[in-house]
């Protein structure tokens, strides 16, 4: 018996056999399966729902929020209503999913609640013309950690209810936050 039979190794000259080849693809069919179920998961941290957008009170005064009363920010990066925040910048800012149309709760406009498609093409949510997102951090709802965050070639700011990006102002002798478009903002 030669060292190829005891091993199991076939002679490496001799070409792979149709069983071999076979096993190889189904092998690699499953990894790339995997691979875009994790990437969909991980995309799609704030969920894939009929979204609704809602007020709450925080810190900063009231802003957006997804269904799961989580903060929703705005990218400056963002143009045109269209999202700038791909691949591993949309595992931290998961864009706000929805399947139809998003729904608007108490104090936001519907009129200015839409959907623009991204490069996945999936529905992402947007309000006066915005792509919404979430923070990977903000762990609860209510939470603001990602105001006025500087990631991903733009800044990060919650939105407030006219649409705009709210900007925690320097405290100077107390705590106090205004609400006013970012410079060169280029939406209405």
């Amino acid at each position: 018996m030669n060292d190829a039979t005891r091993t199991g190794r076939t002679d490496p000259s001799r070409p792979p056999s149709r069983i071999d080849v076979l096993s190889l693809a189904v092998l690699a069919l499953a990894l790339a399966a995997l691979g875009v179920w994790s990437a969909a998961a991980l995309a799609g941290g704030s969920g894939v729902t009929n979204a609704t957008v809602s007020l709450r009170s925080t810190g900063l005064g009231k802003v957006l929020v997804a269904p799961q009363g989580r903060t929703l920010y705005l990218f400056t990066k963002d143009r045109n209503g269209k999202s700038a925040c791909t691949g591993s910048c949309a595992r931290y800012w998961p864009p706000l999913l929805a399947r139809g149309k998003p729904t608007a709760g108490a104090g936001v406009k519907a009129g200015w609640l839409a959907t623009t498609k991204r490069a996945v093409g999936r529905l992402q949510v947007t309000y006066r013309r915005h792509p919404l997102y979430a923070y990977a951090l903000d762990k609860r709802s209510g939470q603001t950690g990602g105001e006025g965050m500087s990631a991903f070639g733009g800044k990060w700011y919650a939105v407030s209810a006219s649409g705009q990006a709210v900007r925690a102002a320097e405290p100077v002798g107390g705590t106090t936050t205004t609400t006013t478009p970012y410079p060169g903002n280029p939406y209405p």
